[in-house]
Order: structure tokens, then C-alpha cells, then sequence
């Protein structure tokens, strides 16, 4: 598999979202990251968080042995620059506000992976007001 540069969101998908505190970790979220580091991707973390919630979240992953290749940017030497704009050049963005919510860790590694999933169930959509136009 071609190593991606993963980036991944915080709130909502490493942990629940009890933004500005820490939620509690998400099923399989850290050994699902970790597996996803072993098999040679780059793992970004991607928040809104900055200041002292960025580097509490941080301390929270590495607590819960997950080390990031760069966060809130595209590689660790990457300076911030207020006059750019703060978009991520990833391959694959990992986010509960994805069209259709968070897949679940299993279901994300699956995809990652190349396995087949025409077997397994998907989740379940909100009824929203988008579902109801289409």
C-alpha cells in the first residue's frame, strides 16, 4: 500500500466531542491510528484547537501513544504564516463532519485497506432536512 498522508480531526473523531474539554476516546480510535502508523502512512492532526486546547489534545494522544507526523500543518518544519491559508495538502481527510457522519474506526481502516465491504453495513443517515430535498 502507497504511503497517504492521513489527516485527522480531534472533536468528534478521536474523542467525543466535549469541545473545549477533552470527550472521552472514540471505540478503537488509538489502536486504529497506531495500525494506521505501522502500516507507513503519516497521521497529521487537523483541529480547530489551538493555544493551550491544542497542546492539551496533543498531550492527550500522546498519553494514549499516538505521535503526530505534524499538527495543524502540512509537515513539522511548515511555519505558520497568518497570510496563508490554513488548508491541508493531505490524501485522505478523517472527520465526523463528513456528508453521511463518522464511519466508525473499523469501518475507516477497512476503506484504508482495500477490503471489501459491500457486506457490511452502513451507517445509519440522520434524517436531516439535505435528506429530505434528495
Amino acid at each position: 500500500m502507497e504511503s497517504k498522508l492521513i489527516a485527522i480531526d480531534f472533536d468528534g473523531t478521536i474523542v467525543e466531542n466535549r469541545y473545549p474539554d477533552i470527550g472521552k476516546p472514540m471505540m478503537f480510535a488509538f489502536d486504529t491510528i497506531k495500525k494506521i502508523q505501522e502500516d507507513g502512512h503519516r497521521i497529521v492532526l487537523w483541529t480547530y484547537r489551538t493555544g493551550k486546547r491544542l497542546e492539551e489534545a496533543v498531550e492527550f494522544c500522546k498519553k494514549n501513544g499516538v505521535e503526530f507526523y505534524a499538527v495543524n500543518k502540512n509537515y513539522v518544519e511548515e511555519e505558520y504564516c497568518p497570510d496563508a491559508p490554513r488548508k491541508l495538502k493531505a490524501d485522505i481527510f478523517i472527520d465526523d463532519r463528513n456528508i453521511g457522519g463518522f464511519l466508525g474506526w473499523g469501518r475507516i481502516y477497512q476503506i484504508l485497506i482495500g477490503e471489501d465491504l459491500s457486506n457490511i453495513p452502513k451507517v445509519k443517515k440522520k434524517k436531516g432536512l439535505f435528506n429530505k430535498l434528495f
